[in-house]
């Protein structure tokens, strides 16, 4: 299915909002904190010359209620990331994040800003899966976070079969200033399958964790181990859309977490339209 307007995406962009903005706030009004980018990585770049805006919303609907080591408890709050990402040649592009969060006991807050350069081994060199690389590295003040200053090294490995999707980030986590600094790096593997229902819809399921540092993983309760069922939608290329529902299953892992990730593409080559794939 084809959309020959903006203004039909915009539409149903719109009727997409009404639909799923009931849901989230439920889960707002009786809770809401962490997590504020849930989602794994798909090898591809943002093309050249074009830059994607993204908005995260997340909230979690069951998570953590006093003050551990300074940071703030992750019920009640609300957490939205900007995230902007451009493409400056088929092997790289760059994204910037502006993270912040709303707590009706504490209000609106700035939480931290970081940048991530990723390269990826460019499509017309026809290898058997996608391959890319990340780096991600920022600041989040301590009211949100134990480790101020941190990496994240994530590679990208993913493959489409048919109808289905599969995509590994086996992510490493180091932290320079903060609670875990000096204790290594951190295993913390994101994992995703989906198969395509209609061209416009795929349902899948996305699981994010985080089992401790490399040389000798948490006991499973300290682990962090999250699942979410997840819908996304490719109604243009133009435009990103991904909803998901997430549940915990481990004492140190949010309960409950509702996401929904929302992107616009802009083409920055001057008398170019963007085509559909």
């Amino acid at each position: 299915m084809v959309f020959e307007s903006q203004t039909q995406v915009l539409n149903i962009s719109k009727k997409i909002w009404v639909a799923f903005f009931p849901v989230m706030l439920v889960s707002l009004i009786g809770y809401g904190q962490d997590n504020y980018e849930i989602q794994v990585y798909g090898s591809d770049l943002v093309p050249v010359n074009n830059t994607m805006f993204e908005l995260h919303s997340n909230y979690t609907a069951i998570g953590s209620t006093i003050v551990n080591d300074g940071v703030r408890p992750t019920q009640g709050a609300v957490h939205e990331t900007v995230e902007i990402t451009h493409g400056f040649t088929p092997w790289l592009e760059v994204g910037f994040y502006y993270f912040s969060s709303y707590n009706p006991h504490y209000g609106y807050d700035w939480v931290g800003d970081h940048i991530r350069p990723r390269i990826s081994i460019p499509e017309s060199m026809n290898w058997p899966v996608g391959l890319s690389l990340s780096a991600e590295f920022g600041y989040q003040r301590q009211a949100y976070s134990s480790d101020e200053y941190t990496l994240e090294i994530r590679p990208i490995i993913d493959k489409k079969i048919g109808k289905w999707y599969f995509s590994l980030n086996p992510v490493l986590d180091d932290a320079f200033k903060g609670t875990d600094a000096g204790k290594g790096s951190e295993f913390s593997p994101d994992f995703k399958f989906s198969y395509d229902v209609t061209k416009e819809i795929a349902f899948g399921l996305e699981y994010y964790g985080s089992w401790g540092p490399v040389t000798g993983f948490f006991p499973y309760q300290q682990q962090q181990h999250q699942v979410f069922p997840a819908i996304d939608l490719n109604l243009s290329p133009e435009w990103e859309f991904n909803f998901g529902v997430g549940k915990g299953f481990t004492s140190s892992t949010d309960g409950l977490i509702f996401k929904m990730i929302l992107g616009r593409r802009l083409d920055g080559n001057s008398g170019h339209k963007m085509k559909n794939p």
